[in-house]
């Protein structure tokens, strides 16, 4: 017999008899209401609890939520029953807002933690199933890593020189960190051949709401005011999303102004170029220096802030522009020598 079939039939009667197993104790603690073998916690549904750890349960629930079916209410609002129950911090919720909002406030994802611990006390065979099909995700997350094309891909720089040439064409001056680089790693800018434009990947950042949002494949011809809408526009906007930039959906269109870090400055000049949010992504790129992709910086017009765009401070702009455009001449010199 193949050794790979044979694993694979050890595999298939583990699951049935673990399933045979589990089904069995619950059957006889429903019908007897006595404790499973093995002390399995599935006693408590038709076993009755003591009053002294009933008051103890509702004491750790907290007010306003009580135990008894059907009659547990919202641990968000406190006033409707509850209906939903996260698998994660286990706090129950009454409707989609609740449940959005208690995700807000607790920076809960709503996702149920596979690796929680479990003392041997209260260790079950739902436990023990739930660790054994953890284990089946992780190898099958490696096997499919293993198979990933991009992981054997050899270390070239033809796409990343493709890149460059392509956004030359367009009056960009596309830069690229080594491998290794944080910013390098999270770069998903391609070139689509058959539509011929550039589709990148873009970072908003909120100073005034301490928020960062990460775009994949944004088309070039996007508009900066379409890009903003999910974030800054208080109908289009996620209701958490619109919660946390609270600051933005409540101003005015006309006091949002969108900022871009020119580069190739000394460190105590940091300027920003100001954006026209009518004009698309690509025209706004134009002309400009970009290491691996754009960051664009969203600020309101009446609050302070320390960006300080070009042109509105004239004392040693000139300075500044001419070290930049000398800097960026001995780059192409350097380029164009390399290419010879």
């Amino acid at each position: 017999m193949n050794l790979k079939n044979y694993f694979k039939q050890n595999r298939l009667k583990n699951l049935r008899k673990l399933y045979v197993l589990v089904t069995s104790r619950y059957v006889s603690a429903v019908k007897g209401g006595k404790a499973a073998p093995g002390g399995s916690q599935l006693q408590l549904y038709a076993a009755p609890r003591p009053p002294c750890f009933l008051a103890k349960r509702a004491a750790a629930l907290g007010p306003g939520v009580t135990e008894g079916r059907g009659t547990r209410r919202c641990e968000t609002c406190g006033e409707e029953e509850a209906k939903y129950r996260c698998p994660r911090c286990m706090k129950y919720s009454c409707s989609l807002l609740c449940v959005k909002k208690h995700k807000l406030t607790l920076s809960c994802n709503g996702v149920r933690d596979k690796t929680a611990f479990v003392s041997v006390n209260e260790f079950t065979d739902l436990n023990l199933l739930s660790d054994y099909r953890f284990l089946e995700d992780v190898g099958r997350t490696a096997d499919a890593a293993a198979r990933d094309v991009s992981v054997h891909r050899p270390t070239t720089n033809k796409f990343i020189n493709y890149l460059r040439n392509r956004a030359r064409r367009h009056n960009i001056n596309l830069k690229t960190l080594p491998i290794g680089f944080t910013k390098r790693k999270e770069n998903s800018t391609i070139f689509n051949k058959k539509e011929q434009k550039f589709y990148w990947h873009l970072k908003l950042v909120f100073p005034h709401s301490h928020a960062e949002y990460t775009l994949k494949r944004v088309p070039e011809d996007r508009t900066l005011t379409d890009i903003l809408k999910p974030y800054i526009d208080p109908v289009e906007s996620d209701p958490v999303v619109c919660q946390r930039l609270k600051i933005y959906t409540m101003s005015l269109h006309s006091d949002v102004q969108i900022l871009m870090k020119i580069e190739n400055r000394r460190q105590n000049s940091t300027r920003y170029h100001e954006l026209d949010a009518s004009k698309s992504l690509l025209d706004n790129l134009k002309d400009k220096v970009i290491i691996e992709y754009p960051t664009l910086f969203v600020v309101l017009k009446t609050l302070k802030n320390d960006m300080v765009v070009l042109g509105q401070d004239d004392s040693g702009s000139a300075e500044d522009s001419s070290s930049e455009s000398s800097s960026l001449s001995s780059e192409e010199e350097g380029e164009i020598r390399e290419s010879s």
